[in-house]
């Protein structure tokens, strides 16, 4: 077991009368570096369980003083970080969280977590990146490590971030080390944790990239160095915008195929059998998640600085946009074809309000949009879904905040004119749900995958 932090001899780099690079490497190697992550959610706290994990004494930071008194508490609020993992690293002095930011000094390095939404233009909002490099450059220190991990578009860390961090009198690459390295959390998949993905890092000069490499090293599989801030930020944006695109053509190629009475679920089913040269990528009621959905976006503004229209990118941003609108007036078709009725005063149930399976994250989450389209229509709308018992306060949706999920039984699902699967959760009774509930529209091909065959089954 390793060494509580609270026994651990520490000299701050601060002290040092000369910034001793070496030193902070090794500290780094042997894990006596003491890690300060900002941003205590989806990305951030995965990263703190992984670096606490490989033994080094992690201070979290957030603004939310209920996730820090959780954490303090050896309790988790994130179903992909178990509660029994925070009391281990609790218990074994490796982790603790504050609200005060001016406990910044107390760390080796800093990495950042933090939100990288879209303005309602779809332009990239970096307020978050902004606020927090502001709060952090009075309190940055020499010697500190400052790495970004938040996904954005290149020439962010160097050209926003950094001149920030510099108000401090401090000069990146001199004074403190400034680093990019991409998130790469996929919530809810078994395989892949944070400590198993490879992890791409750039620097700000090659000190920057040493330290990083040192620090990441000893926390992931293995590292992927590159050669600036900028690759490093590219590479997170190529992943999503490949996934976004091909996402895009399956959903286009879905429509196309409908139109011919073709079935695009056993098309990619068949073409994936060829061991090269195909990748299958899936439909559904629209994108969703903090990353597919927006990071494009931030390649397709930067890309206008340069003249460059982006309309490969574009055309599969509007694809997946336009899904929530198709399955809604694909569910009003069938609706007025088995059921003979208009949706004005129907009773809908929405399967799944999660973005993707087997997790509580509703961030861009298309059921909302369905939910929205479906009331301005005139239908009651409900859900269930067991990972999100109540609907979360959001930016984007802010009136279907509190309402809380259906219970799942037989009766309360029979008094619904139509369910829409949204999510595909496992642990789901979908033969229930088609015996209760006369029409639904499945948007993941689930009921198909567990060999349900029904006319009350409409594909969308």
């Amino acid at each position: 077991m390793q060494e509580s932090s609270a026994a651990i001899p520490r000299r701050p780099f601060a002290e040092c009368a000369r910034l001793d690079i070496d030193a902070l490497e090794s500290a780094f190697r042997n894990r006596t570096a003491r890690i300060g992550v900002v941003g205590l959610g989806y990305v951030g706290l995965p990263l703190v369980r992984a670096i606490a994990g490989a033994g080094f004494s992690v201070l979290g930071f957030d603004i939310d003083p209920a996730k820090a008194d959780l954490l303090n508490a050896g309790k988790s609020y994130l179903r992909q970080v178990s509660a029994a993992a925070i009391a281990s690293l609790r218990e074994a002095g490796r982790l603790s969280a504050t609200c005060d930011f001016s406990r910044i000094a107390e760390v080796d390095a800093v990495i950042l977590c933090v939100p990288t939404p879209l303005t309602r233009q779809r332009e990239p909002d970096l307020s978050f990146i902004e606020s927090t490099a502001a709060t952090i450059a009075p309190r940055l220190r020499r010697g500190q490590l400052v790495v970004l991990e938040s996904t954005t578009y290149p020439g962010t860390t160097r050209e926003v971030m950094g001149p920030i961090l510099e108000r401090s009198g401090l000069r990146s690459g001199q004074d403190f080390f400034l680093a990019y390295s991409p998130e790469r959390e996929d919530p809810g998949n078994p395989r892949f944790a944070t400590a198993d993905i490879p992890k791409v890092v750039g620097g700000d000069g090659p000190e920057a990239l040493r330290l990083a490499l040192a620090l990441y090293g000893e926390v992931v599989a293995r590292t992927v160095a590159v050669s600036s801030l900028e690759v490093a930020e590219a590479v997170k944006l190529t992943e999503n915008i490949f996934r976004s695109v091909n996402i895009g053509l399956a959903n286009e190629l879905k429509i196309v195929f409908e139109a011919m009475s073709i079935d695009i679920w056993e098309v990619i089913e068949a073409a994936k059998s060829k061991p090269f040269g195909y990748m299958p990528f899936y439909p559904g009621p629209g994108l969703g998640g903090h990353c597919i959905p927006i990071d494009p976006f931030y390649l397709t503004w930067k890309a206008r600085e340069f003249d460059i229209t982006t309309r490969f990118i574009e055309l599969a941003g509007e694809i997946n946009v336009a899904m929530p609108r198709r399955v809604v007036e694909k569910a009003m078709q069938a609706l007025n074809e088995r059921a003979g009725r208009s949706l004005k005063g129907a009773q809908v149930l929405i399967m799944g309000l999660a973005y993707k399976r087997d997790v509580e994250d509703v961030r861009e989450s298309p059921a909302f949009k369905i939910i929205e389209l479906l009331e301005s229509r005139g239908a009651a709308v409900s859900f269930y879904d067991s990972f999100v018992p109540e609907i979360p306060q959001t930016r984007e949706h802010p009136g279907l905040a509190g309402r809380r999920s259906i219970p799942w039984t037989a009766a309360a699902i029979a008094r619904f004119d139509m369910a829409i699967i949204s999510t595909d959760h496992t642990g789901v009774d979908y033969d229930l749900l088609v015996e209760a509930c006369p029409l639904v529209i499945d948007t993941r091909n689930v009921c198909a995958r567990h060999g349900i065959v029904s006319e009350r089954v409409v594909k969308a």
